[in-house]
């Protein structure tokens, strides 16, 4: 058996833990960059929370809250810009996947020399530490290595990724999460979802990356009734961003496949929500490869079926249906470009079972064509 697994970020749960464990928040550094959109962390308690333990540690802190979702190269250097401006010795972020990740980018570029057009190509070596409290349960961000980016001239999102991007710490409260709309909390969870489904068919998952993400599946998807009846209570919550964070758990060490490398297209040229284009293609995705699976004897995607509950996978993209309701539908012309670009994208290759164009280009037809 051979497990390479890292997972440094010191993960603090449960009610109150900003202000309670906000040591930690002093051992982070000097003077904080608060990094997060514009209202959301405001409204939900959050930022309140935080300034109140900045300010019992005596901590003084800049913001910068103009974090978009599906973040842009620009507003990352922006961040960094003001991080050294302001004279900054760490970052914390707040907020669902945009502001994690535009928070990491920025930590990276407020202490290398990074020009725009390189950023996707650089190595981060270094970065200023790094916190992370989420408000939403699906990216996992706060736990993982990478920040995803819109980028604009290779018209998708791209990652970029570095061992030194892992916040130190991460804070996970759900009562942040109470006031989310029904369907943030259904993408965000499909987010989550994927995260660990995917990461049990990637070439790099590992027994112990396949129990997280087992742990993850079967939380997430015992939770498909209360987010569709919109009856989830602060457990229920707790019970979701827990699955969130094994989720980025799991592939901050397999990386992801497909299904975010074609979920990207849809989010990029069709502005559909990232979790929701996950999920539109998710129970597809696996159809295929269950298919191919059969062929090739690999068995991989029969070990996850079990974990998607009685009823096995046609249940499963049943459920997914009745969360995301009626779906898109794009012209063939375009799925067939979608394709065309997915297929190089390099977490294609990370799939155990190898796909090909015209596999990729089914997946899409059969659920947005």
């Amino acid at each position: 058996m051979k497990i390479n697994y890292c997972m440094p970020t010191r993960v603090i749960m449960g009610d109150n833990c900003v202000f309670e464990n906000r040591g930690f928040l002093r051992d982070l550094g000097e003077k904080a960059l608060i990094v997060t959109g514009r209202n959301s962390a405001k409204a939900n308690g959050s930022y309140t929370d935080l300034i109140k333990a900045l300010d019992a540690n005596g901590q003084p802190y800049a913001l910068y809250d103009r974090v978009m979702s599906n973040p842009t190269v620009d507003c990352v250097f922006e961040a960094a810009a003001m991080a050294r401006q302001e004279r900054c010795d760490c970052i914390i972020a707040i907020g669902g996947g945009s502001p994690m990740d535009a928070a990491k980018a920025a930590a990276g570029i407020a202490v290398q020399d990074v020009q725009k057009q390189d950023i996707f190509a650089a190595a981060f070596t270094k970065a200023l530490p790094i916190a992370a409290i989420p408000t939403t349960a699906g990216t996992g961000s706060e736990v993982t290595p990478y920040a995803i980016l819109t980028n604009h001239a290779a018209q998708t999102k791209t990652s970029i990724g570095s061992p030194v991007l892992f916040p130190r710490f991460a804070f996970l409260d759900a009562v942040y999460m109470q006031g989310l709309h029904k369907q943030v909390t259904i993408n965000t969870a499909i987010d989550a979802l994927s995260h660990s489904i995917e990461g049990m068919l990637s070439v790099r998952a590992s027994p112990l990356t396949d129990a997280a993400a087992k742990e993850s599946i079967a939380a997430i998807i015992d939770s498909f009734t209360a987010m569709e009846q919109e009856r989830l209570d602060l457990k229920a919550r707790q019970k979701l961003l827990w699955a969130s964070a094994l989720g980025g758990m799991v592939i901050a060490n397999t990386g992801t496949t497909a299904v975010h490398a074609a979920g990207y297209m849809l989010t990029y040229f069709k502005n559909i929500d990232h979790g929701r284009a996950n999920g539109l293609l998710l129970g597809h995705y696996l159809k295929v490869l269950e298919k191919k699976d059969r062929t090739l004897h690999t068995n991989r995607v029969r070990e996850i079926i079990p974990a998607l509950k009685p009823g096995g996978l046609e249940a499963f993209a049943l459920s997914l249906d009745r969360l995301l309701g009626v779906r898109e539908r794009f012209d063939p012309a375009e799925l067939e470009d979608f394709a065309e670009r997915s297929i190089k994208a390099k977490n294609i290759l990370n799939c155990v079972i190898k796909l090909e164009k015209e596999d990729l280009l089914e997946i899409l037809k059969q659920s947005v064509g």
